[in-house]
């Protein structure tokens, strides 16, 4: 019982921040930092989601059209994979998850476009964006982009 209590206490009183967002069984950091670590250890791209994930439609339908494929989890294998959320309900988030992906918001998506994936280096540089989507189930576009930048 003492052993229960403790491993239930642990959480709580160093942090239970999540840096993971699970989409069709990929994982997802939502840790700029992290990402950039492992995309120059690994010698990845990176791609970006900017999303708003409790108010856009075109993003949600994207999630389950692309994301959740078994031929994204193939490509998936090949970057580090982002996922900032920027949604309209701030309960959603952490005020410093929140500041961290507004933050990210200011460097790569300044027009504020929803859905926008992103490819960066492994230093942070962009490498191209793709914008938009039509929510018509057509998703070989976007799987085109991403082929293109793969390792």
């Amino acid at each position: 019982m003492k052993h229960l209590l403790i491993a239930l206490i642990f959480p709580l009183l160093f942090g239970t921040t999540s840096t993971n967002k699970v989409i069709g069984d990929v994982e997802w950091s939502t840790d700029y930092e992290t990402v950039i670590k492992k995309a120059k250890k690994g010698n990845k791209n990176i791609i970006i989601y900017f999303t708003g994930s409790d108010w856009c439609g075109p993003c949600k339908m994207l999630k389950k059209d692309l994301f959740a494929t078994e031929e994204f989890k193939e490509i998936a294998k090949h970057y580090e994979l982002l996922y900032i959320d920027i949604p309209r309900n701030n309960d959603l988030l952490t005020e410093k998850q929140l500041k961290h992906n507004m933050d990210l918001m200011a460097k790569y998506n300044k027009k504020g476009v929803f859905p926008n994936l992103k490819v960066l280096d492994s230093k942070g540089r962009e490498k191209g964006a793709l914008h938009g989507y039509s929510m018509n189930g057509e998703v070989q576009h976007h799987i085109k982009f991403l082929k293109k930048y793969m390792d």
